[in-house]
């Protein structure tokens, strides 16, 4: 099998996600399940075998101690790490620190749906889908990927949209394709890649 090795995780439960409320570039913690699936998701890995190279994620702290406690499981608390704004996730702008159902009750159901589910309709001075994947593409293309490429193993830990980009590209998925993927969180994607950077196998590690 290829060493050519790239694992995505989506953060743990954030404090956030458990009052419901939209998060984007604020910067809340992890709960205490989120905390629990991330050391999980660190002892899966383990249990699998696998070590890494190097280590990416965001600027924001949910991602940031998400990789901490999966790396502290893994014994590997020393891996170099490269924190970058590319990864962090998708800005909601106006809608950032709203509860999702007082949000509803503002703009109507039809509306906050069309900006939390299609691929280029932004919410009020924040960032669409569309817009999450111009800017973390050309991370990935530009710094992660070669990292990849040149067998070193890659751990990835972010969010759900900025790691729907990253799965686009790898799956080959369309803008509806792509809307409908929901990543659970604490969950590690494993991809091998073959050496033109398309996925040779795809194994996800859900419980």
């Amino acid at each position: 099998m290829s060493d050519r090795l790239l694992v995505l995780v989506r953060h743990g439960q954030s404090d956030w996600n458990l009052k419901n409320l939209f998060t984007g570039w604020k910067d809340p913690d992890l709960t205490e399940q989120g905390i629990a699936e991330a050391r999980q998701a660190g002892r899966k890995l383990k249990a699998q075998g696998f070590t890494f190279d190097i280590a990416f994620t965001s600027v924001l702290k949910r991602a940031q101690h998400t990789l901490d406690l999966m790396l502290a499981e893994l014994g590997q608390t020393t891996l170099p790490v490269k924190k970058h704004l590319a990864l962090n996730e998708r800005d909601y702008g106006d809608l950032s620190g709203l509860n999702k159902d007082d949000a509803r009750k503002r703009w109507g159901e039809e509306q906050v749906h069309v900006w939390r589910r299609s691929y280029d309709v932004p919410p009020p001075g924040g960032e669409s889908l569309k817009d999450t994947l111009a800017r973390t593409l050309p991370y990935y293309v530009q710094e992660i990927l070669p990292c990849v490429l040149r067998g070193q193993r890659t751990l990835v830990a972010a969010h759900g949209n900025s790691l729907r980009a990253l799965i686009m590209v790898l799956e080959k998925l369309s803008p509806e394709g792509i809307i409908a993927r929901e990543l659970a969180t604490g969950v590690p994607i494993i991809y091998r890649l073959n050496s033109d950077a398309t996925v040779a196998s795809k194994l996800d590690l859900a419980a």
